[in-house]
């Protein structure tokens, strides 16, 4: 097997590697590339790294469908390639372009009936393991009444959909109720359970947000950070010590890469805070307010005192892109914040820029809200804010 380093390659290819042993196959191994030295998908060192193990068949999963070179590398080595993947194929001279393997599925190949269209790389396998478990049966390796239950591996498969953000269609929807079903039942891999404990989650209370901001980020960060094979032997281990060691090193692995995006965003805002010349005419006015926070009030309520004032947006000063950072964990109803564009609500600040600028505080307020009738203090603002705040109700 040869996975993608993501959420979505990880979760197929564990699919792939427990399907076909609960088909029988006793010979299956798997390689992930290194998104920095091999590159993405099935490339032809990636071919001959495969042919060094012995294997004879070369199945790829959720890649494939555009790499012409490393299949046509893996058939020169004799090595039947079988491409799974669900993205679009290459295109050459605005012609579509497909790797020459045995057998391509892929339901966004040309000419290809099957109606589900979005499906993530993992219900592509899924499906494959479905079919190949029809043939068997066909042959006689098994009957309707002892044939291997596939419905095991649903809740990976539930996990790799959400967690690659395809399209929820009928079918994906079908897919990803059935995995959660069996989730809160209790009925899941060990890596799973273990993964739901490392981020704090509860699997008997499972929903969609636990695959695409819990379990999901922390498979996806061992492909950027580290190697995806961490993630994928969570996903295929049985043993409960086991699969609990490997979460927590994933969960490490998330939570560094959690401090390396603030520290790129805190950086970023330092970089666009430095463009700004108190001295230059400022950026264009946006035209209309930006809620942050949309489940506390409406700002388009009728009870929200408007002004007129007309100063530009200002960039936060260090407490407030704090307050904003910590908003944006806390319970919306409790912390509005709004960004000063069109300025709805006039309200004193601390920022000595403008006293328009709008900032975080908790609702409803501990205090009597402030009044003034002082003029805006902003060159830019030419208006005088209201009196006072009429709160939402």
């Amino acid at each position: 097997m040869v996975a993608d380093y993501d959420c979505d390659g990880a979760t197929a290819c564990a699919v792939a590697l427990r399907g076909l042993r609960l088909l029988g196959a006793q010979h299956v191994s798997y390689l992930v590339p290194d998104r920095v030295i091999d590159g993405y998908g099935l490339t032809a060192p990636i071919a001959e790294r495969v042919k060094v193990t012995g294997a004879d068949l070369l199945v790829t999963v959720d890649n494939g469908i555009a790499s012409i070179d490393g299949v046509a590398r893996a058939k020169a080595l004799g090595m039947q390639v079988l491409v799974t993947d669900h993205h679009l194929p290459a295109l050459k001279d605005g012609q579509v372009l497909l790797p020459a393997a045995d057998v391509i599925v892929n339901p966004n190949q040309p000419d290809c009936s099957f109606e589900s269209k979005s499906m993530a790389g993992v219900g592509v396998m899924f499906y494959v393991l479905l079919a190949l478990r029809a043939e068997l049966r066909e042959r006689g390796a098994f009957t309707a009444q002892n044939q291997p239950k596939l419905d095991t591996l649903l809740p990976l498969v539930a996990l790799g959909t959400v967690a690659d953000v395809v399209k929820l269609d009928a079918n994906n929807r079908r897919l990803v109720a059935q995995g959660l079903k069996r989730i809160r039942t209790g009925h899941l891999p060990a890596g799973l359970a273990s993964l739901f404990l490392a981020a704090g989650r509860k699997a008997t209370v499972a929903t969609t947000f636990d695959f695409g901001f819990a379990l999901g980020p922390r498979i996806n960060a061992a492909g950027r950070l580290s190697d995806m094979t961490l993630g994928i032997e969570c996903l295929l281990t049985d043993d409960a010590a086991r699969a609990d060691e490997l979460a927590k090193m994933l969960d490490g692995i998330n939570r560094e890469r959690r401090d390396i995006e603030a520290g790129m965003r805190e950086q970023a805002q330092l970089a666009a805070d430095a463009m700004i010349d108190e001295d230059e005419e400022p950026p264009p006015r946006l035209p209309s307010l930006t809620p942050i926070s949309t489940k506390a009030w409406s700002a388009s309520s009728p009870r929200a005192s408007r002004t007129n004032c007309t100063a530009p947006p200002l960039s936060l000063p260090p407490a407030r892109r704090q307050a904003r950072s910590m908003n944006s964990r806390a319970p919306a109803a409790r912390f509005p914040v709004f960004t000063c564009v069109t300025h709805w609500i006039w309200w004193p600040s601390a920022n000595p820029a403008c006293c328009c600028v709008l900032v975080a505080t908790p609702w409803p307020p501990a205090a009597p809200l402030p009044k003034s009738s002082s003029r805006c203090s902003n060159k830019h603002c030419s208006k005088s804010p209201t009196s006072g705040w009429t709160p939402p109700r």
